[in-house]
C-alpha cells in the first residue's frame, strides 16, 4: 500500500472474476475490493480466496461488509485471506478495536455531510467518504462541502467514472479514490477497458 504523498491511491471495488482482478492489478490499482454484503457484486469467501491468491503483495485486498456480526466478519475475512476490512454500517468503536487487534487494516465508510469525519476517529486506518446517498453511484458536487484536512488518508467515492474522476480529484483533493459501478459494462459486471481508463485518468493520464 503506497504511502507516497504524490501518488494517488486507487481502489477498484466489487470484483468477482479473474479477469477483473488481473485487469485492476495490471492497470496499477493499489487496492482491490470484494463485496460480502448484500449486493449484485457479492461473492462468497471461497471465490474471494481464489481471487486473492492472484493479487501481488503490494496490492491491498479489501473485504466490504455492512452491519454483519463481528464473528461473521472475522470468519469470512479469515477464509478469504483479505488484508483489509471495510465497514459500511453503524459499527461502534469497540467493533473496530476488536477487528484491529486481529491485524486487519481497517477502512471506515461514511457519507459526506454537514460535519467532517476525521480519519482515525473509530480507530480506522483509512476513511472512505461516499456520496450523501451512499452506494447510489450518482455523481455529486465533490467540492460542495467540508472535507478532511490535507494529508489525511481518505478515499473519495460515489459516482466516479473515467470521465469525471480527474475533475473530482482536483476539486476535493483526496488521498485516494474508490470506484465500483463507474467501471461496469452492466450492473455488477466490470469492463476491463473502463478499469484501465479510470486508473490512468485518476492519476492525470488518459
Amino acid at each position: 500500500m503506497s504511502d507516497s504523498s504524490d501518488h494517488l491511491f486507487v481502489k477498484i471495488c466489487g470484483l468477482k472474476t479473474e479477469r477483473d482482478v488481473d485487469t485492476a492489478v495490471e492497470a496499477g490499482a493499489d487496492a482491490v475490493g470484494f463485496v460480502f454484503s448484500a449486493s449484485p457484486r457479492r461473492i462468497d469467501p471461497a471465490t474471494a480466496a481464489r481471487l486473492c491468491r492472484r493479487v501481488p503483495e503490494h496490492v491491498l485486498t479489501v473485504g466490504v461488509f455492512r452491519d454483519e456480526p463481528l464473528a461473521d466478519v472475522r470468519s469470512v475475512a479469515a477464509e478469504a485471506g483479505i488484508g483489509a476490512v471495510q465497514l459500511h454500517g453503524s459499527e461502534g468503536r469497540e467493533y473496530y478495536d476488536d477487528l484491529g487487534a486481529d491485524g486487519w487494516t481497517l477502512i471506515r465508510a461514511a457519507a459526506f455531510g454537514d460535519s467532517v469525519p476525521r480519519c482515525g476517529e473509530m480507530g480506522e486506518d483509512l476513511l472512505l467518504l461516499d456520496a450523501p446517498v451512499p452506494g447510489s453511484g450518482v455523481a455529486w458536487d465533490w467540492s460542495g462541502g467540508p472535507a478532511p484536512a490535507p494529508g489525511e488518508k481518505w478515499l473519495l467515492a460515489g459516482g466516479l467514472t473515467p470521465e469525471n474522476v480527474r475533475a473530482a480529484v482536483d476539486a476535493a483533493r483526496p488521498w485516494g479514490v474508490d470506484v465500483s459501478s463507474g467501471v461496469e459494462a452492466t450492473r455488477g459486471v466490470k469492463d476491463p477497458a473502463l478499469i484501465r481508463t479510470f486508473v490512468a485518468a485518476a492519476r492525470g493520464g488518459a
